[in-house]
């Protein structure tokens, strides 16, 4: 209930203008305390950089460092993690699964708290997914080389308060399209799925809003389903969402579906977003299971949307 009132407030104060963020900020603090054709190159990483992780993969886990196109970085590392048949089937080609990170996390966040590498390995193993290449990016946005950091880990004001839409607007150009360039990808909308969590399930809406005819299968775990800061040259990319979702739900993705718990924080601003979808006849999955914004979901989430992949 508390959480849920000052979702409300937060709602109320929109009008107010730069307030609007400072209101975001203290949200993302509660947060905090309460759910406790691109040139690519592959590069060594800083030893405090590497995942770290007593699991041993049975696929290929590589780090990638790509070209940026927007303003920021000049370059950006991701994590792919390549099927254990991939070295050994030339000839095969992948769909690819594109897992976006929250506001306090990285590129590393998903190996190291989300266990995704042991549960697609797991799934994989039982029959109960394809085969599938997973691309891990970096999606904070940094004034540039120095602040980047080799992907620093921001905390969550910062995170939030950062928002701009520069790496979003980039992420065809500098993510999607070196994948294709590098890997033997499947190049089609239904062989292309995106999913992230909290902010990285705000960007997953934009993402795929803007580029209707990318991805087929979208999942949004614990979404934001707001975005807070429109200023700036890319905020055009976060503006005029319900007319790019008429666009997008023209001809829909193969699944759409919003996961989070009862609980959560941004639960309020997550049901006017359906009730919005429900009232345009737009067709979406929505899950809603106990708990809050946290990784013991978040794991939950992604194991369901595994499953339900290239189906």
């Amino acid at each position: 209930m508390f959480l849920n009132y000052i979702s409300i407030i937060a709602s109320r104060i929109r009008k107010w203008g730069r307030l609007q963020a400072y209101c975001h900020y203290v949200i993302a603090v509660v947060l905090c305390v309460s759910s406790c054709g691109t040139m690519a190159k592959f590069a060594p990483l800083p030893e405090y950089a590497e995942p770290n992780i007593a699991y041993k993969p049975q696929g290929i886990l590589e780090s990638v460092v790509v070209p940026t196109s927007v303003p920021g970085p000049s370059e950006r590392r991701m994590f792919v993690y390549l099927p254990k048949s991939y070295s050994n089937n030339p000839d095969k080609r992948y769909p690819v699964l594109y897992l976006l990170h929250g506001a306090s996390g990285t590129e590393l966040s998903w190996i190291r708290q989300g266990n995704i590498l042991q549960n697609i390995d797991r799934l994989t193993e039982d029959g109960d997914m394809e085969e599938t290449i997973l691309v891990l990016p970096n999606t904070n946005q940094y004034n540039d080389d120095k602040d980047y950091g080799h992907g620093r880990r921001k905390n969550m004001v910062e995170g939030f308060g950062d928002l701009d839409g520069a790496v979003e607007t980039g992420f065809v150009r500098d993510v999607v399209m070196a994948v294709d360039s590098l890997y033997r990808t499947i190049p089609e909308k239904n062989s292309r799925a995106l999913a992230g969590l909290s902010f990285g399930a705000l960007q997953t809406i934009h993402i795929s809003a803007n580029h209707p005819d990318m991805f087929g299968y979208l999942g949004m775990f614990s979404p934001v389903a707001e975005s807070f800061v429109k200023i700036g040259p890319y905020a055009k990319f976060y503006s005029r969402l319900k007319k790019k979702l008429a666009v997008q739900f023209a001809d829909p993705p193969r699944l759409y579906w919003l996961m989070t718990g009862n609980i959560d924080i941004f639960f309020p601003r997550l049901e006017s977003y359906m009730s919005y979808l429900n009232l345009k006849g737009y067709v979406y999955e929505a899950y809603i299971t106990t708990g809050g914004h946290n990784w013991h979901n978040w794991e939950l989430f992604s194991i369901m949307f595994l499953r339900s992949l290239w189906q």
